[in-house]
């Protein structure tokens, strides 16, 4: 089973490709997305990634935090959903 993590201190300029050859580096990714300005367009300095295990997710969240990632210091957790109480994002971001 796949498991979301949410990546926060992100770059304007990294692209959902950046995004996912990062994680590529730790392991399987089934998606990357970097979440943008529906009205700019412009990146609102977070997304998420989609590992597609734990054992990966664990491993990318453990070699991935604190890292840089276009020259900003990068924030990787386990992404908290609505069901678990914790999701400070609108729903539409939390429950994909």
């Amino acid at each position: 089973m796949s498991v979301k993590l949410f990546v926060g201190g992100l770059s304007f300029s990294t692209s959902n490709d950046g995004l996912r050859a990062a994680f590529a580096a730790v392991g399987s990714v089934e998606s990357a997305s970097v979440v943008t300005d529906r009205d700019t367009g412009r990146s609102r300095g977070f997304g998420f990634v989609e590992m597609a295990t734990a054992e990966e997710a664990n491993e990318a969240v453990s070699r991935l935090n604190g890292t840089q990632l276009d020259g900003r210091q990068i924030k990787v957790e386990i992404a908290k959903g609505p069901t678990g109480g914790g999701c400070s994002f609108p729903s539409r971001m939390c429950s994909r």
